[in-house]
């Protein structure tokens, strides 16, 4: 199956760049970034908060036969419809640092649109310990959810 999330990470540098293009007007693509119930389908994961503005802030929980196994967190300190969200992103009881995310999302054609992803680490090696786990493999996963999922929606948005 083609990878079509696409993943560059740079030896030497502290950051992943993510890039995919869906086929999706840029409006529905960026409502599947702020919309908690569409959010919770495509990461399969509980939307415990969402608060889409500028010094916002966000928390997401998964959870497995009751257990907590995933639960993340972070602040949103640039939130401009359907063109970017800035915020910060933290796994939960982990030896990860938080990182900062860039999100810009971008109008191709009517039908079309790309997302690209900046993720800065605080170092190198945290960025090479999160590409050791399946990392590139899940979020194309989640992506191509992301198009099946707002693909169904379409007609009801």
């Amino acid at each position: 199956m083609e990878r079509k999330t696409k993943v560059n990470a740079e030896n030497g540098k502290q950051e992943i760049i993510i890039t995919r293009e869906f086929d999706l007007p840029v409006e529905l693509l960026f409502k599947a970034y702020e919309d908690p119930q569409i959010v919770e389908q495509w990461m399969g994961t509980k939307v415990l908060k969402l608060e889409n503005r500028q010094h916002g802030s966000y928390q997401f929980e998964t959870s497995h036969e009751g257990k907590v196994v995933f639960r993340a967190n972070g602040s949103i300190h640039e939130f401009v419809p359907n063109q970017k969200i800035t915020r910060t992103f933290k796994m939960e009881n982990t030896p990860f640092p938080v990182q900062l995310e860039y999100l810009e999302f971008e109008k191709l054609t009517d039908d079309t649109s790309k997302l690209t992803m900046q993720i800065l680490f605080k170092s190198e090696g945290f960025k090479n310990q999160l590409l050791q786990m399946p990392f590139a493999q899940g979020i194309n996963m989640a992506h191509n959810r992301l198009q099946e999922i707002v693909n169904k929606l379409k007609s009801t948005l």
